[in-house]
């Protein structure tokens, strides 16, 4: 690529506080991953995510540079809380949970995304309550039953809509993000319930961690091959996996990486071109089918093929989580 890549920052004139928060909470949880293995590295990242925290609550406004590409939508109060539960997790300090209990900002929802983390902190915080017995918690553990109860299609609250082959569907568009997000909450979900001895009421309905498990596994198995097409959706693996993924450096043959050609010419020479990359994008889970669980497998056809990190970091999650449950 000959276009420029320009480096952009956040700093206290030009704040981005779902970044700092969001960065905050990945270091957070990363501290608590290396505190055992290699503690001075855990203690930086600590550091690091306390500090991102504090110039994020103090500096609120939200970064809208790249829009209308990755939008904040949700605006930057689910980031503030979402980074202050790891925080509070990762060290137990009081001060993160005044923030959790006294000035955070949370809300009852139905979906995980990139942009959207309070089912994420609900679930996480739930842990917490039921391991701490802190009242001031338990809405999160409420809110947490409430999302599950959402997705769950055998619940009487169930508004999230599904493919006739029993598929997740959000609306178009990397639309495997939240299939892979609720495969991951619902595993870990159903395990601390499993743990806990504990069901999930809805309504006049209750629902063991078996089902809620189950529901996690589906998800995951339809993106794998366990579909009306028969096909898997991750590049390189199972039953007819894709072969032309919305992805530049897959579909430009290697030999012509450093051909200089204007954008026109790429469109037609490689964007257009109806064949399988030269390169596979080995593990990539791509966009996904359609509400009628339709997919067409050409790289203009974005909606369907385009990889991303957000589907395939939570597909990880969940996979590492659901081996536990062989």
């Amino acid at each position: 690529m000959k276009t420029p890549r320009t480096v952009l920052q956040i700093n206290e004139t030009e704040p981005g506080t779902e970044i700092a928060a969001e960065t905050s909470a990945a270091m957070a949880a990363s501290s608590i991953v290396f505190r055992y293995v290699d503690p001075p590295y855990a203690r930086r990242l600590l550091n690091k995510a306390k500090s991102l925290f504090y110039f994020g609550k103090k500096n609120k406004g939200t970064f809208d540079g790249e829009c209308p590409f990755y939008c904040s939508f949700s605006g930057y109060n689910d980031e503030l809380l979402w980074a202050a539960s790891w925080l509070y997790t990762a060290t137990q300090d009081q001060k993160f949970r005044k923030f959790i209990t006294e000035e955070a900002v949370s809300a009852v929802v139905d979906e995980f995304n990139w942009d959207l983390k309070y089912a994420g902190i609900q679930v996480l915080l739930s842990d917490t309550f039921l391991q701490s017995n802190d009242e001031d918690l338990k809405i999160f553990k409420d809110h947490a039953d409430s999302y599950i109860c959402s997705v769950l299609p055998q619940s009487p609250y169930f508004k999230v809509p599904k493919t006739p082959g029993g598929l997740i569907h959000l609306r178009d568009g990397a639309n495997l993000q939240y299939v892979t997000g609720v495969s991951f909450l619902f595993s870990i979900y159903g395990d601390l319930l499993q743990r806990h001895n504990l069901k999930v009421k809805c309504d006049h309905q209750e629902f063991d961690a078996s089902t809620i498990l189950n529901f996690a596994k589906q998800q995951m198995d339809y993106i794998l091959g366990a579909n009306p097409l028969g096909r898997s959706y991750m590049v390189g693996f199972g039953n007819n996996p894709p072969t032309q993924a919305h992805h530049r450096g897959a579909s430009i043959p290697l030999s012509e990486a450093n051909m200089d050609i204007n954008c026109g010419m790429s469109f037609a020479r490689w964007f257009n071109k109806n064949s399988p990359n030269p390169n596979e994008l080995t593990g990539a889970i791509l966009g996904g089918p359609d509400k009628q669980d339709q997919f067409s497998d050409l790289r203009w056809t974005s909606i369907y093929t385009e990889p991303c990190t957000y589907v395939n970091s939570l597909a990880v999650a969940g996979l590492a989580k659901l081996t536990c449950h062989k």
